[in-house]
């Protein structure tokens, strides 16, 4: 197989909430790529950025009062940032399509899966008539692994359980073949055999048709099972980005450590779970020095001064932390070491 190529580049991404009080950014000045094939997770835990961040891919950001105020988002040679908004519904759904945290607010109660699924289809592909797309609506039903496809074009979501309706849900991303699948937390409220039963299909369909995947979670089992890469983000920046064995075999950030050492283990019996001590900063609240500062156990004046740049510890491991600035070499995420 040859060298897979970047289907989708975000340089310098910003997205600000503007309120009566000013901007606050929610995405702050982010680089990364996913390639053809891949499967990059991004993580951290609620309020860092991570949903914002794939709306803002999406063009969906709720406006007023997000927007996205600087940056370029790249699919093919095309920014997505400036092309219209008949462009952009076109794209959407067709070549970048998304699979939603919560599949009960994201079907419509009041249409059949049917309806729903012929809808996706037509809005695409106009010149396709109404039988071919019922064909190719339960085709994609009986792919993500569906019993009895032709009669629950009839049923309504409510009909359906919750794992059902997220592989509606996934059939429905799926069904014009797109280049780029955003799942956001896909199995966020699912008992563990469902969870596994989507993880495992979201792969396979990933490998079958080379369908380049974001997956955004806070589950960290999720991620050592189904990701090649990961992002770990914290109060709107990356702090840290490596290979998926990297990050658990030899985490740097201080933050990551945390993450990692919060899962449970079964091997070793605790009297308590470790956890990380504080929360996640309100997006704009952290004026000054690094935003992990206030929760970190390593920190020291530098720390509390000046925010710490990206920095490249290894040809494929980049961490935003003062601890590796002197072993590693500042790096600009525009100008990524391809492996």
């Amino acid at each position: 197989m040859g060298e897979r190529k970047k289907v989708l580049q975000v340089n310098d991404l910003q997205t600000t909430f503007f309120t009566d009080s000013g901007g606050i950014p929610a995405v702050d000045h982010i680089d990364f790529y996913v390639k053809g094939g891949e499967v990059l997770g991004i993580v951290g835990e609620s309020g860092c950025g991570k949903s914002v961040t794939s709306l803002s891919i999406m063009g969906l950001v709720p406006s007023p009062p997000g927007k996205v105020v600087g940056g370029e988002i790249l699919y093919g040679n095309r920014d997505l940032l400036k092309v219209s908004e008949k462009e952009m519904r076109r794209i959407r759904g067709n070549d970048i399509a998304m699979i939603f945290q919560e599949p009960m607010t994201s079907l419509n109660p009041l249409f059949t899966i049917g309806n729903q699924m012929i809808e996706a289809i037509r809005i695409h592909e106009k010149k396709w008539s109404k039988k071919k797309a019922l064909t190719r609506a339960v085709e994609m039903l009986k792919l993500v692994g569906l019993p009895r496809a032709e009669d629950m074009m009839n049923d309504y979501p409510h009909q359906l359980s919750g794992g059902m309706r997220q592989r509606v849900m996934i059939a429905m991303a799926l069904v014009c073949d797109p280049k780029v699948l955003i799942a956001d937390e896909p199995t966020t409220a699912l008992d563990v055999t469902i969870q596994a039963q989507i993880l495992k299909l979201m792969r396979e369909l990933n490998t079958r048709l080379n369908t380049a995947v974001i997956l955004i979670t806070h589950d960290l089992g999720v991620v050592a099972e189904t990701c090649e890469r990961v992002i770990v983000m914290y109060a709107g920046q990356i702090i840290e980005e490596a290979p998926v064995r990297t990050i658990f075999n030899n985490p740097e950030h201080p933050y990551t450590k945390g993450l990692i050492q919060s899962v449970p283990d079964m091997r070793y019996k605790k009297d308590r779970l470790y956890s990380i001590p504080g929360n996640v900063p309100k997006p704009g609240s952290v004026k000054s020095g690094c935003r992990f500062a206030s929760r970190c156990e390593f920190v020291f004046d530098r720390c509390l001064q000046e925010n710490p740049e990206l920095y490249g510890t290894s040809y494929d491991h980049k961490t935003r932390c003062f601890l590796y600035a002197e072993e590693g070499v500042e790096t600009d995420d525009k100008a990524l070491i391809e492996s």
